[in-house]
């Protein structure tokens, strides 16, 4: 089930981080990027709080 970020549609604003810091970070450009593919649960979570729904979990 991959986790991915849609970089054109990130903010930067780091609530995904927040809430699943084992799964997301904010890379150099200030977008979030999965850097893990565990923790489905806590990702759907993140993904679902994301104002842009730029997180995509299939």
């Amino acid at each position: 089930m991959p986790i991915k970020v849609n970089s054109d549609l990130c903010i930067g604003c780091g609530t995904c981080e927040v809430l699943c810091p084992a799964v997301f970070k904010l890379n150099a450009e200030g977008k979030a990027e999965a850097i893990a593919q565990e923790d489905i649960p806590c990702a759907k979570n993140a993904a679902e709080s994301c104002p842009t729904q730029a997180i995509e979990i299939r």
